[in-house]
């Protein structure tokens, strides 16, 4: 028997002895594991996910007893000293010495940590194991129980450095992201990508330092800041370094393996080293001249490296794909093939969006025919067909720039369905799993589930960036077989939001608490709280301020968090109708307050620039006036916008203000899955942009076009017509039970466009449950909608007269002070937030 002697139990080695394992030769080899950690290989994709949960065994990619089943010595806390190539042994830290006949190093990396003077002070620490992360919990505590208001910095704006971002301001502390280079995330994102990711991180709350070399750290003994010469320092109590990864190839170099001249274990397309073998997987292992940080190119190795070993002529590609998707910090950040480029390679088309956060860019060949890459942050809902067009080099649609702003005209989208991919594709880059794979799964073995076809595939398992897709072809497969699948609403409810809707609403469960107890499992997360939020609204109309702990951050304080940690304030102007009274009380309250004022698309006016502590303060002034809230921050109405029609316009054909302003107060306060918006025009000239909306309604000769579906902002889509010629009750009774179907069946933050868009049968299906009543539940609609009118309450009016609610506008949890670091600049007799230095 054969003796493979594996070196690190990190994702690349687990997935060797994983691979391994799993061919039949297997058994006549003796399969030993070297871990330097106490415990066994886990996710480190996912690291920051220990913050939520504290629990390392949730991270294991498998348990300790896997090893043994599956027949593998796992040593844990026992390093490999040396190698002795010429007797094929290697001695360990335990003075274990032990022959081979295969080495498979899989040592990873360390994180790399620049020279810089006072970098082994306390309170600086590196983000790479549990054991980092551990140990910078523990001193975030120190820190606060001293400093309550205490800050920290983390050095490299890259994809770990972003993530260790959120995780100290999930600690408590203020977070900093110092970078170098002028942009975030330099390998994967343009300027105008970064700036776009830029202004939506700072919105978090999360600070932004480009540029910024750092020359010095601070402190006697302690961190107490950062100096980056000239007079440029930042106060923080705590550093994270995460500034790029170093390749452990220390033992390579004690046996004279052959290392890069920047480090690394050269190996070729077999992944052999200089010594055929001895191999090298994953980081360490320097493959063309790079070494590759990214999960699947190191699952590629293994598997090249499996094979080898087994006598298999398998190779590693040449061209390695360095695509990625991720979700960090809640915002969708993507790129793949090439994600910028100079003009004379190619073409750009650029979708730009700062207010929504998004941004969109491929790059296309001379021609228009061939995808070369793209980057998409704020909405990467469509990566997953991108990378796959890109990967298989699929025509483009005539009009290339429908692949990120949408397919214009009647709905169709440009990608077509993922079932049209060929059956080669590979969904899976981490796993290699093709869609024909993923397919067969479903259709040949029974797997009905994503999580089955995960087990079965291991599609999914590694960043996880290819759920969607793998998703989209388990539905696709499955109405093959005219089944259904369960779109489970996050890992701590086994239900869709549909099921959870019901759940709440048949068992009269009205608190987060109660209904995970019950039907789920752990204490939820930033996916099923905002959720379950919305549903208890929808069925309950109770107001955010009821359950404050399960709403999104705009939620919890009832106004929009702006770039500079201001607020904005949005009263609501029904139809876009004001009197000149209201008018100058809105003028004198922002005058009061210097806010900054603007007419915005949907016909009312924002004012920006409140302090926490002055919300209450405004809104109490705004509602002896007469205001409301407009809600801008909800997922629920936002506005109706109306033309003049026939009161003024001499081409009007109906009153359409009236109509706007008695629908916005109809439907006002009512949460959804998602923001929604109408419109009502008065006549075809469409004036209100109606067809633009989620639901609006056009003036024509003898009554009233209903149309639904529509959207602007990133993909904007028509409204399609839902009825035609109709009077204003059958109008508004149709779009009723629309909104009310819609809120029932649709997915969390699934705009009413996509929603129609997937439900089977489109709008033709929608037309018969709403109008045709063909699923008999046109009644309970009709009550449920009635019933949401009749109990709207403004949750600002609530908010400001309940004393224990005002409390929660403050700017410190331990303090009344109020926050005066924030800085303005004059901006056209107004103000604007003053620039980050």
């Amino acid at each position: 028997m054969k003796t493979i002697i594996v070196v690190g139990n990190g994702m690349v080695g687990y997935k060797f002895c994983e691979k391994f394992v799993s061919r039949e030769e297997s058994e006549q080899f003796r399969l030993i594991v070297f871990g330097e950690e106490p415990r066994p290989a886990y996710d480190r994709v996912h690291l920051s996910e220990f913050f939520e949960s504290q629990d390392a065994k949730a991270l294991e990619l498998a348990p300790l007893n896997w090893y043994s089943e599956n027949g593998i010595e796992l040593l844990v806390n026992e390093r490999v000293t040396d190698i002795h190539r010429k007797t094929k042994t290697i001695t360990t830290s335990r003075d274990q010495e032990i022959g081979y006949d295969y080495l498979v190093l899989a040592t990873g990396s360390v994180p790399f940590v620049p020279p810089i003077n006072g970098v082994e002070k306390e309170g600086v620490f590196v983000y790479r194991t549990i054991e980092d992360l551990e140990a910078m919990l523990a001193y975030a505590e120190k820190v606060k129980s001293v400093k309550p208001n205490g800050k920290a910095a983390i050095l490299g704006g890259g994809l770990l450095g972003l993530e260790a971002g959120k995780a100290v301001m999930d600690m408590g502390l203020e977070p900093h992201v110092v970078e170098y280079a002028p942009k975030l995330m330099p390998r994967q994102l343009d300027s105008r990508s970064s700036n776009v990711l830029q202004l939506t991180l700072e919105a978090m709350g999360i600070n932004i330092h480009l540029g910024k070399a750092t020359n010095r750290i601070l402190g006697n003994g302690a961190i107490t800041g950062m100096d980056f010469g000239e007079d440029d320092t930042l106060n923080v109590d705590m550093l994270v370094i995460s500034a790029g990864i170093r390749p452990r190839d220390e033992l390579a170099k004690t046996c004279d393996l052959e290392v890069g001249i920047r480090g690394g274990i050269v190996v070729n397309d077999k992944m052999q080293t200089s010594d055929p073998d001895i191999y090298a997987i994953g980081e360490v292992a320097l493959y063309n001249q790079m070494i590759y940080g990214l999960v699947a190119p190191g699952y590629e190795m293994a598997e090249v490296a499996v094979n080898r070993i087994l006598e298999k002529e398998v190779v590693m590609q040449h061209d390695i794909d360095m695509s990625t998707k991720l979700k960090l910090i809640g915002v969708d950040v993507a790129s793949f093939g090439i994600p910028y480029m100079p003009a004379e390679k190619g073409l750009s088309i650029i979708y730009e969006n700062k207010t929504k956060g998004v941004y969109k860019r491929i790059n296309v060949s001379h021609d228009g025919k061939t995808l070369l890459g793209g980057i998409m942050v704020g909405d990467a809902e469509d990566y997953s067909i991108l990378h796959q067009m890109y990967l298989n080099n699929m025509p483009l649609p005539d009009n290339a720039e429908e692949l990120i702003v949408g397919a214009r005209g009647e709905g169709g989208s440009p990608f077509g369905s993922a079932m049209d991919l060929p059956d080669t594709a590979v969904i899976c880059s981490c796993e290699a799993v093709t869609k024909g794979a993923v397919c067969c799964s479903v259709l040949d073995e029974g797997n009905e589930t994503v999580k089955a076809v995960a087990k079965a595939t291991k599609a999914t398992t590694g960043c996880g960036g290819c759920k969607p897709m793998v998703s989209d072809l388990v539905k696709e497969s499955l109405k093959t077989l005219g089944k259904t699948v369960k779109e489970r609403i996050c890992e701590h409810f086994d239900f869709s939001r549909q099921e959870l809707f019901d759940i709440v609403k048949l068992r009269g469960i009205a608190d987060f608490d109660e209904l995970i107890d019950t039907v789920g499992k752990g204490h939820g997360c930033e996916v099923c709280k905002p959720a379950v939020a919305a549903i208890f609204a929808s069925i309950y109309n109770e107001t955010a301020n009821k359950q404050n702990a399960i709403q999104d951050t705009n939620d919890r304080y009832l106004a929009n968090i702006q770039r500079n940690g201001t607020y904005s304030v949005v009263p609501r102007v029904a139809g876009g109708e004001i009197t000149p009274k209201q008018l100058m009380a809105m003028g004198r309250i922002a005058q009061k307050y210097d806010l900054y004022t603007k007419i915005t698309g949907g016909q009312r006016i924002d004012m920006f620039g409140a302090k926490l502590h002055e919300l209450p303060l405004i809104w109490e002034e705004l509602i002896k006036e007469g205001f409301e809230t407009g809600q801008a921050y909800g997922k629920s109405l936002r506005t109706v916008k109306s033309c003049v029609g026939s009161t003024w316009c001499r081409y009007g054909m109906d009153e359409s203000v009236s109509f706007a302003v008695e629908i916005e107060h109809r439907y006002k306060g009512i949460r959804s899955p998602h923001k929604f918006k109408g419109g009502v025009s008065g006549c075809i000239r469409e004036c209100a942009e109606a067809r633009g909306k989620d639901f609006g309604f056009i003036a024509v000769e003898g009554g009233w076009n209903v149309y639904v579906g529509g959207n602007g902002g990133a993909n904007p889509k028509h409204a399609v017509l839902l009825a035609e010629k109709v009077d204003k009750a059958t109008a508004i009774k149709y779009v009723d039970r629309f909104i009310m179907f819609y809120i029932k069946t649709a997915l969390p933050l699934q705009r009413t466009a996509p929603w129609l868009e997937k439900l089977e049968g489109g709008i033709t299906y929608l037309q018969n449950v709403v109008i045709n009543d063909s699923l008999g539940i046109c009644d309970e609609l009709d009550a449920e909608m009635q019933a949401l009118v009749d109990s709207y309450k403004c949750e600002w009016k609530e908010a400001v007269e309940t004393p224990e609610i005002r409390e929660r506008y403050t700017h410190f949890v331990n303090s009344d002070e109020t926050d005066e670091t924030i800085e303005f600049v004059s901006l056209r007799e107004q103000k604007m937030p003053k620039e980050w230095a």
